[in-house]
């Protein structure tokens, strides 16, 4: 890895705990129940405010949804550093462009093959 391993570990450790505490806040904003966050009381919803609860409960969804997957892929490029592949493009080898991993350290393919999937 010709990559600066310890540097990308911090980076990643970092981020890591960023998006843990992410989670952690969006599980707590939404630790109670829907009717918890509406108003009125029993029986006397507004349908505009149950229907504006669970918009907002499915966007925060998503983005727990979404920060568990970064989650994830940051676990993966923390132990493909301990392994020493981290900075190789999973699909063709070849090293991972220093700028591709300063801006998404947990890269798993060079930009040339990234763009690619992309295209589909």
């Amino acid at each position: 890895m010709s990559v600066d391993g310890d540097r990308f570990r911090r980076r990643l450790q970092d981020e890591r705990g960023r998006v843990a505490s992410a989670i952690a806040n969006l599980r707590h904003e939404n630790s109670g129940s829907m009717a918890d966050e509406v108003d009125e009381p029993p029986g006397g919803n507004h349908m505009a405010d149950s229907a504006s609860v669970t918009v907002d409960r499915e966007m925060d969804y998503s983005l727990e949804e979404n920060e568990t997957r970064v989650l994830e892929a940051i676990d993966a490029a923390l132990a493909r550093i301990e392994s020493g592949t981290y900075g190789r493009c999973e699909r063709c080898g070849k090293e991972i462009e220093e700028e591709r991993l300063e801006a998404i350290p947990w890269a798993t393919l060079c930009i040339d093959d990234k763009r690619r999937d992309e295209r589909g």
